[in-house]
């Protein structure tokens, strides 16, 4: 597996990068099979170090993971925690899909955009009705089942995720609603 371990404007040292291989190996080759790559980001905010995990499998599923500790080592060991419960509680769903698919996932490049949030306060009408964009990046949009989809969302811990459903080609989007169900737009 590949490893990205990287601080943002901290210097990470040698033993925390072993320590880092060692625990996430022993993680993913528990719970997972074939990861692909991992990309482990510590940070500071206020006191505390943030340590963020994404691991990247080869069926094209990723697991996130963020935790955070007044403690380097201890923020990447909770993050590490939090990264082992995702994949055991879908260790056999992803095991099943790893049955099902020969290949990786197929993905479809889109554009995003971030957009300015609105700065009026009800009082004064907008200039125009179209946004200001403040960045553009590429997205990629996986090809999945639909309870790929809804675990690939959960994994991520993301409201939502859009999708290219396998079943019948269309763009689908699956999203955490308010009283804890999953939603599922599915347009004709």
């Amino acid at each position: 597996m590949r490893y990205q371990i990287s601080g943002k404007q901290i210097d990470i040292g040698n033993a925390l990068q072993q320590h880092v291989r060692t625990e996430l190996d022993g993680i993913v080759e528990k719970y997972a099979e074939r990861p692909t790559d991992a990309q482990i980001v510590f940070s500071r905010n206020a006191h505390e170090f943030v340590c963020e995990a994404t691991v990247h499998l080869s069926t094209g599923l990723t697991a996130q993971a963020r935790a955070h500790d007044t403690e380097i080592y201890a923020a990447f060991d909770s993050c590490g925690e939090k990264m082992e419960k995702q994949l055991r509680r879908y260790k056999r769903r992803l095991k099943n899909h790893h049955r099902e698919r020969a290949e990786p996932v197929e993905l479809s490049g889109a554009s995003a955009y971030i957009l300015a949030a609105s700065e009026d306060n009800g009082e004064q009408e907008p200039e125009t009705l179209q946004p200001m964009i403040i960045a553009e990046m590429e997205a990629q949009i996986p090809s999945l089942s639909v309870g790929e989809a809804v675990m690939q969302m959960e994994l991520s811990s993301a409201p939502v995720l859009v999708f290219r459903n396998e079943g019948h080609n269309g763009i689908n989007v699956v999203y955490s609603r308010e009283d804890g169900n999953i939603g599922w737009i599915d347009p004709k």
